[in-house]
């Protein structure tokens, strides 16, 4: 269109014309904007375990290159010689003589023999299952015509149907080995020769959860009075939807609780109105809305932030410089034992200080200056941990308490019902609490069915 074509519009046609460009222009607008928020993503380094929170197996590994320097295989030099521990007291003793000469065919059993040489060997027994008839009888007291009905020991009571080693063994199996159904039924069949039901699992795994149930009010009631308490959260999958499993620990206890929600809610409904000295966990903000005094926030976490702002920008200097102070307060929170006290002050402040003037810094990058604002917002909760002995400066205690959740997550995919996910929380937060006593899983679980029934006691 020239310009003599437009001089013949008249008024309204003008105005028409300028406002269909106008629509086009601002579709033209919305797409270029696209298209550029889309190059700069796929201009940005991918994410990986050092800049994000995704696990390192999902992490792209690269193929190594052929020409590498081969690094010596084993122990380093001076390294102490480990050996296994012979047995004091072995359960079997095989004395292997000759008994005729392989020269002649003279008979050596009547002839002293000298030992030469004495091995170990470590084997497992074969080990069926054991089925235990208990017969109950009465009978009736002479003396004063009473019936008296003999009472079966413990592990052997009349309504129990799986003994407690059995029943410990197949909830190890479920709970800490991610045992599906199916694997834990053929698992049962060929190392124990037992024939058991899904149904008969079922049964077990209930009657366990209700057995752990009984503990979590003791376990929450440490977790609120602990001065310092972790907390952190992952997702999980109920009956097809999405839960979340939250873990709250302390040096004494851990809960693991599943929710549908993932609320400030949950939170206080653990703490009952109580109030930590320091609440550890990350930047999300319903943590950070705990009862407590002070935040102490995972440090390496914001590294991580840190090195996704670094992978993009590898010549930026700030989150450099930030995560070197992180990492050095790291570092320094490990050699507390080895400095003196006014050394360890010392570089304290100096670590306060280079935050400092790193937190006043003007910055241009968008991304780098929402970390900026983060800092700067919870200034007094990055090194509560240099200030106090009883804290850590990352939030891995959680995370390594949920662990185990997600594994479970992924090998067995999601809960059937509600009642499987408060099973497995209770179960999880029985287990872990006993793990900080020093208590090995199997026992923990044992623990909750009573005394095992073999070997039978004398006189039974």
């Amino acid at each position: 269109m020239t310009r003599e074509d437009l001089a013949q519009l008249d008024r309204e046609a003008l105005i028409d014309l300028v406002l269909k460009q106008f629509e086009q222009m601002s579709k033209l607008q919305a797409e270029v904007e696209a298209l550029r928020l889309k190059l700069e993503k796929n201009t940005k380094p991918p994410s990986n375990s050092s800049n994000s929170s995704q696990p390192p197996s999902r992490d792209q590994k690269s193929n190594l290159p052929e020409k590498r320097k081969r690094h010596r295989h084993g122990p380093p030099m001076g390294h102490t010689k480990y050996e296994r521990q012979w047995v004091a007291q072995p359960d079997h003793i095989v004395e292997v003589k000759s008994q005729v000469c392989e020269h002649c065919q003279s008979a050596l059993g009547q002839e002293t023999q000298q030992l030469v040489d004495v091995n170990q060997i470590t084997e497992l027994p074969e080990r069926q299952a054991e089925v235990i008839e208990v017969r109950q009888y009465k009978a009736v007291c002479p003396a004063c015509g009473r019936e008296q009905i003999g009472q079966p020991p413990a592990g052997l009571e009349m309504k129990r149907t799986f003994g407690v080693r059995l029943e410990s063994t197949v909830v190890y199996y479920r709970q800490e080995q991610h045992m599906s159904y199916e694997r834990t039924l053929a698992t049962l069949h060929n190392l124990h020769g037992l024939e058991i039901s899904q149904g008969g699992i079922d049964q077990i795994m209930q009657c366990a959860g209700r057995q752990a149930l009984k503990h979590i009010a003791a376990i929450q009631s440490e977790i609120q009075h602990s001065a310092v308490v972790y907390c952190d959260e992952t997702g999980s999958r109920v009956d097809g939807r999405t839960w979340w499993q939250w873990v709250f620990g302390s040096a004494r206890a851990v809960l693991h609780i599943i929710r549908a929600n993932r609320s400030v809610d949950v939170i206080r409904d653990v703490m009952a109105g109580h109030q930590s000295e320091v609440w550890v966990s990350d930047c999300y903000s319903v943590q950070l809305k705990a009862p407590t005094r002070t935040h102490q926030l995972c440090l390496a976490h914001q590294i991580r932030n840190l090195q996704a702002l670094i992978d993009h920008y590898p010549k930026y200097a700030w989150p450099m410089e930030m995560q070197a102070v992180f990492r050095s307060a790291i570092h320094l929170h490990h050699q507390r034992d080895q400095l003196s006290s006014t050394q360890f002050q010392s570089q304290v402040q100096n670590l306060e200080d280079q935050c400092t003037q790193l937190l006043k810094c003007r910055l241009k990058r968008a991304q780098a200056r929402i970390l900026l604002r983060r800092y700067q917002k919870y200034k007094d909760s990055l090194f509560v941990f240099l200030h106090r002995n009883d804290l850590e400066p990352t939030n891995n205690f959680s995370e390594r308490n949920l662990r185990p959740s997600v594994i479970h997550r992924k090998v067995i995919g999601c809960f059937r019902s509600g009642w499987g996910a408060r099973t497995y929380a209770a179960l999880a937060s029985v287990i872990d609490t006993a793990a900080l006593k020093g208590t090995p899983p199997f026992l923990a679980i044992q623990d909750l069915f009573g005394t095992p029934a073999l070997p039978l006691s004398a006189g039974v």
